[in-house]
């Protein structure tokens, strides 16, 4: 056996999906065996790797037992002379097998390589090739120097900038995304330490390669994709302590005492440093304009109140200070609330929205104005003015924020997507009616032939070679390559010479009902699929959890009646409390076997279920249940609580 590929997989089904396809491909030709090692995935990546990938060797763990002890467990029974070590966030092109076992062969030398990876929109990733993070090569890293010094070889020593890109080098560290090492060399150095949950675990097994005298290689010869996953968000405060804990990890087995302890200090400056602006970016992109809102809203009203008093009520002085300290604060508190609970505060920010939650929260000022005592009660008029102020403030912001292009601010209908679909007809006529039953509606879709050999066949606006100009003419933001139709070398070679267009770039595999891509090397990636996410909306959530809430607090007070109409009353009431802290819903999704499980938004388990009070016979169906289930998560509205409550409850 000449190659074994072990891929450690959790949750990632689509991607995982793409990765096997292009796996497939490589491996024309060569003999070799695939593992994927799944960390106890709740999605359909089992189900689906038994029905696509036969010839796939699958380790299912009951739990997740991290990327180390994975890998360990499938390099154990691999038989393979080389050893690869692969992402399923990743597409190889159809020759990196060849390409790169052919120069492990002609290298003895050689421990373990590493290849030139692109981000989903052909740019380089800068960790293809890196150096040993020594405490000085950390220091740089962590406080931006390597940012501003690029192709230093001090400063950049960390990404090794100072090597070119496009030609083979020795480097200190491999990438994990794809790690393709000796087995004699493993056999040497041992596996991979499982200290290491995630991260580092690629850093310290690159080093101990060199220590015992083979080298790592950086071979640019063949391209990868690598979408990233969503845990590596550079952002993510998960992130920061788990990397960087990883590599105090490292520093300590590695460095001496003295090295490993200024690596420890800088290391904990760093993690609660970045720690600190991750956590305070989350916060500042979250209740940005929330805090605006409450600023300019308090602000103007104040000015409001202050004038309006000197101006009607009092002849000297205005109103006292506690409506300055207490009343305007609640009004601002409730008109916000109102405004959240409105929609007014969901993205894309809607003016139609805020108004509404202003109107209400000035409906619901005005009735505890009614309750208030005397001394409380200065004037419906600064309520008035205030809900005016309020509305008239908050429609500027998010006109403001429109007008300048914040995606924050534009509304879905207006974002818009104009697709290029790339592939033969059968394929190119799949992909559409995949992409125009998602959720997203395109405001065009142009078909090109992926043959520049013949004519362009009818309804297809030009082939390959014209793509660049089809970009400029149609408006294209997005292009899609149909990968049954065309290489992975092909599809790399275009994201790369049309990175100037600045599209974004998509990949349909063959036989899947999805569509991957990604826009920025910080997030996982965009994932078209068959749209079943109404129910994971921002707002139905919150419409969802706001049902629960009241339903549970109408059952509460009118427990004694319902007692006589629903089923074990006492077991209905512990329900009830159960739903008003939010442990469970009042209606969820019908449970199905395990091996049926549907991958549908996650919502908490249900008191009621989408087939309650429905005929028993009706029930048992499965696939029945699979069509109820998906219907509910895909048309979500309050009014099918409703009715599956009432429903439910009259069947005794």
């Amino acid at each position: 056996m000449k190659l074994s590929v072990i891929i450690v997989n959790y949750n990632v089904e689509y991607f995982l999906e793409q990765c096997l396809y292009s796996v497939r491909r490589a491996l024309e030709g060569v003999e070799g065996e695939v593992f994927v090692v799944d960390n106890n995935s709740v999605d359909r990546s089992l189900k689906m790797l038994a029905q696509k990938f036969p010839e796939v060797k699958v380790i299912a763990n009951k739990e997740n037992v991290g990327f180390s002890r994975a890998n360990n467990q499938a390099i154990k029974v691999s038989s393979g002379e080389y050893v690869l070590l692969l992402n399923p966030d990743t597409v190889v092109e159809d020759d990196t097998f060849h390409k790169t076992l052919a120069f492990m062969d002609a290298h003895p030398d050689a421990g373990g390589l590493g290849v030139k990876m692109l981000e989903g929109k052909g740019r380089y990733l800068p960790e293809s090739k890196r150096g040993l993070p020594t405490p000085m090569t950390a220091f740089y890293k962590m406080f931006g120097l390597t940012k501003l010094f690029p192709k230093s070889k001090r400063f950049a020593h960390y990404y090794m900038g100072n090597l070119s890109n496009d030609a083979v080098n020795e480097v200190e560290i491999l990438a994990g995304a794809f790690m393709l090492m000796r087995r004699s060399t493993l056999d040497k150095t041992g596996l991979l330490d499982e200290t290491f949950f995630m991260y580092g675990e690629d850093i310290d097994l690159s080093y101990r390669i060199t220590q015992a005298g083979y080298k790592n290689y950086y071979f640019p010869e063949t391209r990868i994709i690598h979408y990233k996953g969503e845990s590596t968000k550079k952002t993510s405060v998960n992130y920061v302590f788990v990397f960087y804990k990883a590599m105090e990890i490292f520093a300590k087995k590695h460095f001496g005492q003295k090295r490993a302890s200024l690596f420890s200090f800088l290391i904990n400056i760093a993690i609660y440093l970045k720690a600190f602006f991750a956590l305070l970016g989350q916060f500042f992109r979250k209740a940005f304009v929330p805090l605006l809102d409450a600023l300019l809203g308090y602000g103007g009203l104040a000015a409001i109140s202050y004038f309006w008093g000197k101006a009607t009520v009092y002849t000297t002085g205005s109103y006292p200070v506690t409506l300055f300290l207490v009343v305007l604060p609640v009004y601002i508190l409730i008109w916000l609330l109102t405004t959240y609970l409105s929609g007014g505060y969901d993205k894309p920010y809607s003016i139609g929205k805020s108004a509404l939650g202003v109107m209400f929260g000035s409906i619901l000022i005005l009735v505890l104005y009614a309750l208030l005592p005397d001394s409380m009660r200065f004037s419906r008029a600064l309520i008035l003015l205030g809900m005016l102020w309020l509305a008239l403030e908050m429609s500027l912001i998010r006109l403001i924020g429109y007008l300048s292009g914040n995606k924050a601010f534009q509304a879905k209908n207006f974002t818009v997507k104009r697709f290029l679909i790339i592939g033969n007809q059968d394929e190119t006529q799949r992909v559409q009616n995949l992409l125009e039953s998602t959720s997203i509606k395109p405001d065009f879709i142009g078909l090109v032939s992926s043959d520049v050999q013949t004519d362009v066949p009818e309804g297809f606006i030009g082939n390959l070679c014209q793509v660049p100009d089809i970009i400029g003419i149609y408006k294209i933001t997005e292009v899609i390559f149909c990968a049954k139709n065309m290489t992975n070398q092909l599809i790399i070679d275009k994201m790369v010479e049309w990175h100037a267009s600045n599209v974004d770039y998509k990949i349909a595999p063959e036989d899947s009902l999805s569509i991957i891509g990604s826009n920025s090397i910080n997030t996982r990636g965009d994932l078209y699929t068959i749209d079943i996410e109404a129910i994971d909306a921002s707002y139905n959530r919150r419409n969802k959890r706001v049902f629960d809430v009241l339903l549970s607090l109408f059952a509460l007070l009118f427990w004694l009646p319902l007692a006589l109409i629903v089923r074990k009353p006492l077991r209905f009431l512990k329900d009830d409390l159960l739903v008003l802290v939010g442990r469970k819903t009042w209606v969820g999704y019908c449970p199905l076997p395990k091996d049926e499980d549907q991958k549908l938004p996650e919502i908490k388990n249900g008191v009621y279920h989408t087939a309650s009070g429905l005929d028993d016979d009706v029930a048992r169906d499965n696939e029945f249940i699979r069509r109820l289930n998906m219907h509910y998560a895909r048309n979500y509205t309050v009014w099918k609580d409703v009715e599956i409550f009432f429903r439910a409850i009259s069947r005794r």
